[in-house]
């Protein structure tokens, strides 16, 4: 049955666009760009405090040789690792962390009757979190690991709730450009912010404060440009919802794992689609790794200065939205798969031609970060709605589901491997090459998912163009 446009309809949408508006700076300018950037400067100084302090047992490689101080210790727990690789394993880190909130913030949102405020108890915790890396100075990262990781709690906890919603507020024809939009405005939103925030950056002098303030002050922004537009998007969403009946006696702790596995173990009788759910597993963690670690590629491996890097960020940014029109233009013609394989194939392109940029030459970074952003919205716009195509009839919430936490719960590899590469051969260029790996297998395991087949086993009818 079609449902009517109503007023108040839209009215709500644009309240949830506004959401992804909110919160995409966090994204944009705290991981992808002033987190990358400041963390490693600040490990750096506490490495460097070490070194002088320890003489060369605190900055020496595997040969014993004198090294850089993005290759000197610095410790957490007892643990030793290079400053540089910081980054990665942070990213690692916080990461893991989401698996394990994911499932427990989709558990209570469904089983509350005021999910809204749910989503905004996760945002504001993700916003107060970001604003407090305002305090990040001297050589205490040890603060940013901590707040980092509670932003990313917020973070990835609203992001389950505010997903949930396109359920709520539109009919399944109506879900395609809905979320469309909403994926739009994040990208503009962040954009925005981050436009701003590279203005405010690159005129630090004028506004008579250093460059590692008005690093401190953009984390700072980013919490607030969170926190104030999801005031609007909060109050507008839907104020009641019907919750799910919790079984008796089962804990919203362990509720939200213990539905995580019964939608694993009935997905089973659907092994395509489980099967294409894997292949986007590998390459998304490929392509969340990339854009995160770009930043700290050309500062520390090419030498780019900060205000460089955030221009090559701001333009993947822009870039991302028209990336996405120009595939869903291609998968037109030839076919939403045919797409994505073309697509993994231009990221190796683009990762090699990374390896090889001389340092000192921006031209070259901004021409990577043009290919990045060309195909990153495409990617990952078209992955899902394939997916989505290949769900059984009624269960959308529940596969996605699953396709939002197998996206968390592996998105640490990338990192991760980045950050070892970079720490046993001393060079950024050897770990980005090493993230090829996530998109050869990536189409590999495409190319042998029967699409058509697995769109037909799931009860659906699959679209002229495969």
């Amino acid at each position: 049955m079609t449902v009517a446009v109503t007023r108040e309809r839209k009215r709500v949408w644009r309240a949830w666009y506004l959401y992804d508006w909110a919160n995409s700076p966090f994204y944009s300018s705290v991981i992808t760009v002033f987190g990358a950037l400041y963390l490693s400067d600040i490990a750096s100084a506490d490495a460097k405090t070490n070194f002088t302090l320890n003489g060369d047992r605190a900055c020496t490689d595997s040969s014993g040789a004198s090294s850089t101080l993005q290759n000197c210790d610095v410790s957490l727990f007892g643990l030793h690792f290079p400053a540089g690789s910081l980054w990665g394993y942070l990213l690692s880190v916080a990461t893991v962390t989401q698996v394990l909130v994911l499932p427990i913030a989709g558990a209570i949102a469904d089983r509350s009757r005021h999910k809204r405020r749910i989503l905004g108890g996760f945002a504001f915790l993700g916003a107060l979190a970001s604003a407090l890396m305002f305090f990040i100075a001297g050589t205490n990262w040890e603060v940013g690991v901590w707040t980092f990781i509670l932003a990313n709690i917020g973070y990835g906890g609203a992001l389950v709730v505010y997903y949930s919603f396109l359920v709520d507020i539109a009919e399944p024809d109506e879900r395609d450009a809905v979320s469309s939009k909403g994926w739009a405005f994040g990208y503009l939103g962040g954009g925005l912010a981050l436009a701003l925030q590279l203005g405010f950056f690159m005129g630090h002098d004028f506004f008579g404060v250093s460059e590692h303030l008005a690093i401190q002050i953009c984390f700072l922004t980013s919490g607030i440009w969170w926190a104030v537009f999801t005031v609007p998007a909060v109050r507008a969403l839907p104020q009641t919802h019907v919750p799910k009946s919790a079984e008796r006696g089962l804990s919203v702790l362990t509720a939200g794992f213990k539905e995580l596995k019964r939608t694993i173990k009935e997905a089973r009788a659907y092994p395509l689609t489980l099967a294409f759910l894997g292949s986007y597993l590998v390459f998304t963690d490929g392509i969340t790794t990339v854009v995160a670690v770009s930043a700290q590629y050309g500062k520390d491996e090419l030498k780019y200065s900060t205000q460089v890097l955030i221009v090559t960020i701001l333009v993947i940014q822009f870039l991302a939205y028209a990336g996405a029109m120009i595939h869903g233009a291609i998968a037109a013609r030839i076919g939403a798969k045919k797409t994505i394989l073309g697509s993994l194939v231009a990221w190796v392109v683009v990762l090699c031609f990374a390896f090889f940029i001389e340092a000192g030459q921006p031209v070259q970074f901004y021409a990577v970060a043009v290919g990045i952003g060309l195909v990153l919205g495409g990617t990952n716009a078209l992955s899902r709605s394939l997916f989505g195509q290949m769900i059984p009839d009624g269960k959308d919430a529940q596969y996605f589901s699953l396709y939002v936490v197998g996206e968390r719960g592996t998105s640490w590899l990338g990192p991760l491997l980045f950050a070892a590469v970079g720490q046993i051969t001393g060079s950024f260029r050897w770990a980005i090459i090493a993230l090829v790996i996530f998109f050869v297998l990536g189409f590999v395991f495409v190319w042998l998912v029967p699409v058509r087949r697995a769109i037909e086993a799931a009860g659906n009818r699959p679209p002229a163009v495969l």
